[in-house]
């Protein structure tokens, strides 16, 4: 039939730009200084020696707010809110979650009765808790509580900016991403855009303190850009976020080898898109090459960042004709999303989806069209269901997986259902297309070829029946 399938490259924001607090002070991502334990373990890595600090200290602070609320809630949130961070940061998301509604219900107290000394702690812990139901999936919950932190920290920004500008721009970061996440990508343009111009007019002052942000949220921009047809400016702003982040984890690898990581894998997906497969296969395996490094000694943080590279791995290697390495890559994509999605449905089932879709392609192209068919068809159930939930995030999704069944239908011989498939795609597709034609009019083409071509051979065969036989 010469019909066409797609497949689908997994660009990541930044990973949770959360805070960490202690009264009346706000550092991000950094224990503060009146955690001195915490910052050491930190500092040097342990993680779980830090965890049980902050759980020693947890316990210790809810006995004395018991006896004496006023003098030691203050610091019993700010212990449960870095409690928050290192149980996400060790992979435990439900309990970072639980962790983290505990000190914003005890910021709203004291903030209620003095606003001055609490809405900054109150923003910054709201934040965490809009990164925390991301993560587990909750993703318009995720969205309405950022939000509260954005209107928090603008009210801040606009009395004191040199204070609190830093802190408006982790907001509306994180903002951006998870609007991209509800498949809303112009809003999350304007608001990643509103980030860049921040971090970079704070980086141009005080480069030490702000590059990493202008890195991340220039990498952010670039995935969005990206998101929206724009290729080119895409992938000269992840070059930039590239070139920051490369001189940062040369000095300091172990603060900045995972965004090093996340930059190379956004900048693979974008090459490819732009027809430079070799240029992308090398970003793509050295972002590997660190992620199954991160992932060996904390697999419940790194172990979806290193599937979602391997999915890109998988259809940077079909387009460079090495069908059996792109399964391979592929197939172990797929083995770890099942896992996740076991744990966590709501968080990693899109990703499993996608990384089915793409094995289903892999397959094909392999003869092994089957099989193809029988991944397709699971990515396709998995997609219905998103879509049915929220349609700006997943019909296109559902679209690509449509197409694709339809594809591998009418190369097992059966035109009828891959005709219903394609129509389906067309459908959503055009749709989409009205809406966003930059984004999607390329899409809907491949749709519409296809359709013509079943369309064409229906008839075909139809017109080569006996006519008692025709319809």
């Amino acid at each position: 039939y010469g019909l066409r399938s797609t497949m689908s490259s997994s660009r990541t924001h930044q990973p949770p730009h959360a805070t960490r607090s202690t009264p009346h002070a706000r550092h991000h991502l950094n224990p503060k200084p009146s955690e001195p334990v915490q910052n050491t373990l930190s500092g040097l890595g342990r993680r779980e020696d830090a965890l049980v600090a902050t759980e020693q200290a947890v316990r210790i602070r809810r006995r004395l707010a018991t006896t004496d609320p006023a003098t030691f809630e203050p610091d019993l949130a700010a212990s449960l809110t870095n409690l928050g961070g290192w149980l996400s940061e060790l992979g435990r998301r439900a309990d970072a979650l639980t962790a983290t509604e505990e000190a914003v219900q005890i910021y709203r107290r004291l903030a209620a009765a003095n606003p001055a000394a609490f809405e900054p702690d109150l923003a910054a812990c709201v934040d965490n808790l809009g990164l925390w139901l991301s993560g587990l999936g909750r993703r318009e919950d995720a969205r309405t509580t950022t939000e509260e932190a954005v209107q928090i920290r603008r009210r801040l920004a606009a009395a004191n900016p040199a204070a609190f500008e830093p802190d408006l721009a982790r907001s509306l970061n994180n903002l951006g991403a998870q609007l991209s996440e509800l498949g809303r990508p112009d809003n999350a343009l304007s608001a990643t855009e509103q980030v860049v111009q921040i971090y970079q007019r704070l980086a141009a002052a005080n480069p030490a303190a702000f590059e990493p942000d202008l890195a991340r949220s220039l990498n952010n921009l670039g995935f969005l850009l990206s998101e929206l047809g724009q290729r080119e400016d895409a992938r000269t702003t992840t070059e930039q976020a590239f070139q920051i982040y490369q001189r940062l984890a040369a000095v300091n690898p172990a603060a900045f080898e995972p965004d090093l990581a996340r930059s190379l894998n956004n900048l693979g997906a974008q090459l490819s898109e732009l027809g430079r497969p070799d240029n992308a296969l090398s970003a793509t395996e050295q972002a590997i090459h660190i992620r199954r490094r991160l992932a060996t000694d904390n697999p419940g943080a790194f172990e979806p960042d290193l599937a979602a590279s391997l999915n890109n791995l998988g259809i940077q290697l079909s387009k460079l004709r090495r069908h059996e390495d792109a399964r391979t890559a592929a197939e172990e994509a797929v083995e770890i999303y099942q896992r996740l999605a076991t744990a966590n449905p709501a968080a990693f089932e899109p990703d499993l989806a996608a990384s089915l879709t793409n094995l289903g392609v892999l397959l094909a192209e392999l003869e092994q069209r089957e099989d193809g068919l029988a991944h397709t068809e699971q990515a396709l159930t998995i997609y219905r269901k998103l879509a049915a939930a929220n349609p700006a995030a997943f019909e296109p999704d559902l679209a690509r997986s449509l197409n694709n069944l339809g594809v591998l239908l009418a190369a097992l011989g059966r035109p009828e259902e891959a005709l219903t498939a394609t129509e389906q795609a067309v459908e959503i597709r055009r749709r989409l297309a009205a809406a966003h034609p930059t984004v999607f009019e390329a899409d809907l083409s491949v749709s519409l070829t296809n359709l013509g071509l079943l369309q064409s051979e229906l008839e075909r065969g139809e017109k080569a029946r006996p006519p008692q036989q025709q319809g």
